[in-house]
């Protein structure tokens, strides 16, 4: 894989694809946790002598509309707070080859929400060129895994325009999750929550031969999910809401994870184990984040949207919790776990 470890830095200009697709209310980010993400990757390009540094990403779902709510404003208004001794430029997309006129002073700059053009989920050829001979880019560095398993123009249509490098977050991921794949500690554990069995069970099917013990719980276990495979542990008894709906698992499971997870040394989480948006029911999930975030000489990997956030959450908490990886691509993380098509990967190893 390309990292930018591999090419010569001083004096070019990089144009970075991040993923600053962040939580947003009232015009404030409310989680910096994927902005700080990135940092490792600016931080070596600025301190190896980079001369400026455009970074693209998109922002929710606009539908290739920008309003106030889909801007990418807020993140700038974060950045700011990092680099306090630098300006942060902030510009429209372009819509033609013609320069973006950018100060000689300003080396971090951010361009408006890829999304709000339908070319960039069009995997518009054209769009991206507009991008990259705008900001005068040297280089190409994809550092958004999240959007790895996307075909679209920062991710796909690049690659025929300048050269594609991974960033140390990309890197990072890749290298975790391949890790896993191919080479886990033993024994390795793999705990499945979530609500859906149809999008839960190739994980399940991928990991049989790899893992030790596989853990089921969530809506999954409690709509009656059964294995017989003696790998496979199901949640069986619940705590239930005063209508009787099984909300999130008990304590007998909850105490057979426990067990599993004090022996595993590579443990792979996807999938919350409980309704954990009310705290009442988020008991199984949090005794797992914190284990997990306090379990040494452990690989720790936290993967999926709503599992992620959840620890994202905690881990603003309680800053003792560490994990070898908390996933930045819920969607992506998985596609790769699965071995399916990641056009933007592809993109690096090309």
């Amino acid at each position: 894989m390309k990292t930018i470890k591999n090419i010569d830095i001083k004096g070019k200009t990089f144009l970075i694809r991040v993923d600053y697709n962040v939580p947003v209310r009232d015009g404030k980010v409310t989680n910096d946790l994927r902005i700080r993400a990135s940092l490792p990757t600016l931080n070596y390009l600025l301190e190896h002598g980079a001369k400026r540094l455009i970074l693209i990403s998109h922002l929710g779902r606009p539908e290739g509309k920008l309003t106030p709510e889909t801007s990418l404003q807020p993140v700038v208004n974060d950045l700011q707070k990092i680099y306090k001794d630098q300006t942060i430029g902030f510009y429209p997309l372009p819509d033609s080859e013609q320069p973006i006129p950018i100060p000689e002073n300003i080396k971090i700059a951010l361009l408006e929400n890829l999304r709000t053009n339908p070319s960039e989920e069009n995997n518009d050829e054209t769009f991206i060129k507009n991008i990259v001979k705008s900001t005068q880019a040297d280089y190409y560095v994809q550092d958004g895994f999240a959007v790895l398993h996307r075909a679209h123009a920062s991710t796909d249509a690049i690659k025929n325009i300048l050269p594609v490098y991974a960033g140390l977050l990309v890197e990072k991921e890749v290298n975790n999750l391949k890790k896993i794949l191919d080479n886990p500690e033993k024994p390795l554990l793999v705990i499945i929550g979530g609500a859906k069995v149809e999008d839960k069970q190739p994980l399940i099917d991928t990991f049989l031969k790899k893992a030790d013990q596989i853990f089921v719980g969530g809506k999954i276990a409690s709509s009656g999910y059964q294995s017989e495979n003696p790998k496979i542990t199901v949640a069986d008894d619940f705590d239930e809401n005063a209508a009787g709906d099984k909300l999130d698992i008990g304590p007998l499971s909850t105490t057979k994870l426990v067990n599993l997870i004090t022996d595993a040394k590579t443990i792979i989480w996807n999938g919350l184990l409980g309704y954990a948006e009310d705290p009442a029911y988020a008991t199984a999930s949090t005794i797992t984040a914190e284990m997990l975030g306090e379990k040494e000489n452990t690989t720790t990997v936290i993967c999926g949207g709503d599992t992620t956030g959840f620890v994202e959450n905690l881990m603003k908490e309680h800053k003792n919790l560490k994990y070898t990886l908390v996933s930045t691509g819920g969607g992506a993380a998985l596609e790769f776990l699965l071995k399916k098509p990641m056009p933007g990967l592809k993109a690096i190893i090309d």
